[in-house]
């Protein structure tokens, strides 16, 4: 089976294809250092010939409310005309636990965006929503540090390494179509402030943790639930704290 992997040199996507060929899979990575753009459409039709499978894993180098539209909305409908053209019969995508619940956030809002162009666009499709990844916690700790003092909502979180999501992705490419959405997630719920507080405290940084009920996460306000799978998850099997005990190089 050929799979082409959209985003497949990144940090999801280059795990996922080396996953699926061990599994004695054709699996392509696509992006821009491989020469397929999908914003401006460049290389999507040669990459796309002959594949079963599309699955798009790609994320927006900007998160700025327009760019971030601009980019998984025009990707997508790029993607699925060629997908479409190329007679691709699976089309999944990986997306985030709360997209169709967290309107404030402009990110959240354009995954939705794009959710919805793949449901619509006539091609069998599978929709992985995932929670926060163990590799973004530096960066989530960054984006709300105001000094010295990160300002984090004491909500549910229930993150997952980056390489049970490439599994997860991977046995859904696989196997049919859903035409629904199914969620993924760590194995373990944490409060967010404390699984910040403990990332941190590992690397040794300095940085106070505050809980502060109204902190934003890019951009949202938080309700209790908003960024954990409300109903049955499929669960990774990494633990945070075996995560934190590996090597940096393989925290990437």
């Amino acid at each position: 089976m050929k799979l082409v992997i959209i985003g497949g040199t990144g940090l999801i996507g280059s795990k996922l294809v080396a996953n699926l060929r061990e599994g004695g899979h054709e699996a392509v990575p696509a992006s821009p250092n491989t020469g397929v753009n999908t914003l401006t459409g460049e290389g999507l039709s040669e990459v796309l010939r002959g594949a079963s499978v599309v699955v798009d894993v790609s994320n927006s180098p900007s998160f700025e409310e327009a760019a971030v539209m601009n980019f998984f909305t025009t990707s997508t409908r790029n993607l699925v005309e060629q997908a479409a053209a190329a007679g691709v019969k699976h089309y999944v995508a990986l997306s985030v636990v709360g997209s169709d619940r967290i309107p404030d956030s402009p990110y959240l809002r354009a995954k939705n965006a794009q959710e919805t162009l793949i449901k619509d666009g006539g091609i069998p499709y599978s929709i992985v929503h995932a929670t926060q990844f163990f590799e973004f916690v530096m960066r989530i700790a960054d984006e709300a540090t105001d000094g010295t003092t990160v300002r984090l909502p004491p909500v549910l979180f229930q993150p997952m390494a980056a390489a049970d999501v490439a599994k997860a992705v991977g046995r859904i490419a696989v196997g049919e179509p859903l035409n629904g959405t199914v969620d993924v997630a760590g194995p373990q719920q944490f409060r967010f402030d404390e699984l910040i507080r403990q990332g941190l405290g590992a690397r040794h940084d300095p940085r106070t943790v505050v809980a502060d009920p109204h902190a934003r996460y890019f951009g949202a306000e938080l309700d209790e639930r908003s960024l954990v799978p409300l109903g049955d998850a499929r669960l990774g099997e990494i633990r945070f704290e075996d995560w934190l005990g590996q090597p940096a190089l393989q925290q990437r």
